[in-house]
């Protein structure tokens, strides 16, 4: 049995893709399926070990990227694509693997259409409530279609889409509350507010932070993920802000998290305060109230529509980024914390608006369509 997965770009991509790795390799322990091959495809590995450690192989397709404003790159990106496309028929007529799965964007498209060409089923799953271009052609010939919002299954065909929720890796699909204050040195009467901004940061939330820090630090601790591009300047602000402060130690900022940091930083969140990519629903799984800020909507479309698709779950609160001032943060902060009625109400809609079983819906229907194929 053999299965290629693609996509990329993000880490929006790359890790559902991951989660679903994970629960294939154990549906092939578990019923005995023999000579299980892995291949992922795109133009980047985005993460060596996690490919290394659910035993898949990495083939490099360049491809380009199709903007939405006017860039002379858009002309020479075309010609990337083509020679992509090419090589990417020339990888899957090689595996011939039993199938595709496809998690959307930008470097999935050379192998999506070299798929089609070759008559290998495609399997897609899109994570955002409005899909993407990619995602919308390739479903025109896709065997089965997975989504991560309810609100994206009218985009589809109602025969072939199911909504399965987001896959979620292993490492983080439950938060670890026993042992997390210990852990991250914290005290267990002062609430944790947790701030995700992204692998890499976000200014913008960074910035409107610092600005009330001292203010956050007089009733709330802070696990600050600051972006390590950010982390040396936020780190010195932050130095400065809290001079003379009595609790400086409640804020805790970092670089980047690992899986377990990240998994004990949110056993002991009461709030956090994110983007609205993918995390959404890592935030869901928690079932931790949150607050939403997408970044601005004609940079990524997507991610405001995203956060109210989830704040119409009732999960979370959106502020926008035009609106965002640190007032305005502060505001939403204590609305949240100091209201446990409130809190406890999107705690229980972020668990409803999470599906916990995605990875292995999505892994199941894959495993039986290569095994139908490979007969």
């Amino acid at each position: 049995m053999k299965i290629l997965f693609t996509g990329g770009g993000t880490g929006g991509h790359f890790y559902p893709i991951i989660a679903v790795a994970e629960k294939i390799n154990e549906l092939a322990e578990k019923e005995k399926v023999l000579k299980t091959a892995l291949y992922f495809v795109s133009d980047s590995p985005y993460d060596k070990q996690a490919l290394f450690e659910n035993d898949i192989e990495y083939r490099e397709v360049t491809t380009g990227k199709l903007r939405r404003y006017f860039s002379l790159k858009n002309f020479s990106d075309l010609f990337k694509t083509f020679f992509g496309v090419l090589r990417a028929i020339g990888i899957l007529f090689v595996i011939y693997p039993d199938v595709v799965f496809s998690k959307g964007g930008y470097a999935s498209f050379p192998s999506v259409l070299a798929a089609r060409i070759l008559r290998i089923p495609v399997v897609i799953h899109e994570s955002d409530s409005v899909p993407g271009r990619v995602s919308l052609w390739s479903a025109k010939f896709a065997e089965r279609i997975a989504v991560s919002y309810q609100d994206a299954v009218k985009f589809f065909s109602k025969e072939k889409t199911a909504w399965t929720g987001q896959p979620i890796r292993k490492a983080l699909r439950e938060p670890a509350k026993e042992g997390a204050y210990e852990y991250l040195k914290l005290d267990s009467a002062v609430p944790v507010i947790f701030i995700l901004g992204g692998s890499s940061g976000a200014v913008t939330i960074n910035d409107a932070v610092l600005e009330i820090l001292p203010t956050l630090c007089d009733n709330y601790q802070i696990i600050h993920q600051t972006g390590k591009m950010n982390f040396e300047e936020v780190q010195l602000r932050a130095k400065f802000a809290l001079e003379n402060h009595p609790y400086p130690e409640r804020y805790m900022p970092f670089p980047f998290l690992d899986p377990l940091a990240m998994k004990m930083s949110a056993g002991a969140a009461a709030l956090v305060i994110s983007r609205a990519g993918s995390t959404i629903f890592e935030i869901a799984s928690w079932g931790t109230p949150s607050i939403i800020i997408p970044i601005k909507r004609e940079v990524s479309h997507d991610q405001t529509d995203n956060a109210f698709a989830y704040a119409r779950a009732g999960a979370c609160s959106v502020v926008e980024e035009t609106n965002l001032t640190p007032h305005v943060l502060l505001q939403e902060i204590d609305d949240i914390l100091l209201d446990p009625e409130k809190s406890k109400i999107m705690a229980e809609a972020a668990k409803v608006f999470s599906r916990g079983d995605a990875a292995e819906t999505i892994a199941r229907e894959i495993v039986n369509i290569a095994l139908s194929h490979e007969k």
